[in-house]
């Protein structure tokens, strides 16, 4: 068996792989400040809710963009499964050609996400990750990864509201009935949902224009990108992959193990 580990800016993803089937998955809070041995009795409660054995995996891997809690992790693997895990990063294959102009800056889940979508969706491809921040990855057909860009995700936004003004409330991010809203809740679900998807339909067709894939396939991926999908008339997204991120830790790790 395989554990792979992303840990985000807002969430840890785990997901537990049997051959080629993700068979389970959670999601831990990053803001809860953990030791290694907090995360390992963590994990010890996950995995024994399903019976799995400690000592059963063959390999661990894990993407992080939060370094803090990088030798955290691998400790906790180390000490209470008896594997320490590939690090996603420099040096690692990954099947894509880097195409930026630092390779190093590139966030590791943006390269996860690539690999995936490029793997089981093909190329050209964009990847649209609806996470803590926005971010927009482009592959060519060749499987170059070539970059893209990076907007404040939907609950950051709506998190910059409400720290920032005196009356307005943290509201559910679920669509409301009308964009002409009668309420400060639903105006602000309006405002939040109905903007972000127009803030992604407008990038998506630029990057179209400047790549010149008019053709090109769009998987979104993260948290909310269901709730896009849901005002998404147009069809701007093609597809939906809430697991792409463990798919492409699947992936990168058969191909370093």
């Amino acid at each position: 068996m395989l554990l792979v580990i992303d840990i985000g800016n807002t969430n840890i993803k785990l997901g537990v792989y049997d051959r080629e089937k993700l068979i389970y998955s959670w999601r831990l809070s990053v803001k809860v400040i953990r030791t290694a041995d907090e995360i390992g009795i963590t994990l010890t409660s996950l995995l024994d809710a399903k019976n799995i054995e400690l000592k059963s995996f063959d390999g661990i891997i894990m993407s992080s963009v939060q370094p803090s809690l990088n030798y955290t992790m691998e400790h906790a693997c180390e000490f209470y499964l008896g594997k320490k895990p590939i690090m996603v990063g420099v040096g690692i294959k990954t099947g894509l050609n880097i195409k930026y102009s630092n390779p190093q800056e590139v966030g590791a889940d943006r390269i996860v996400n690539s690999v995936a979508a490029y793997k089981l969706y093909g190329g050209p491809c964009i990847v649209v990750d609806f996470g803590t921040a926005t971010t927009f990855n482009v592959v060519s057909p060749k499987g170059e990864f070539l970059g893209g860009c990076i907007a404040p995700g939907i609950i950051t936004g709506l998190e910059a509201l409400v720290n920032n003004t005196a009356k307005l409330p943290r509201v559910e991010i679920v669509k409301p009935e009308s964009i002409i809203a009668k309420t400060t809740v639903t105006g602000l679900q309006a405002g939040m949902i109905y903007g972000s998807t127009g803030m992604v339909k407008y990038i998506l067709q630029k990057l179209k224009e400047e790549s010149g894939y008019s053709d090109v396939k769009v998987i979104a991926t993260g948290g909310l990108s269901e709730v896009i999908m849901g005002v998404d008339k147009d069809r701007i997204i093609d597809v939906v992959d809430r697991s792409l991120t463990l798919k492409g830790l699947k992936l990168i790790y058969d191909m370093n193990r």
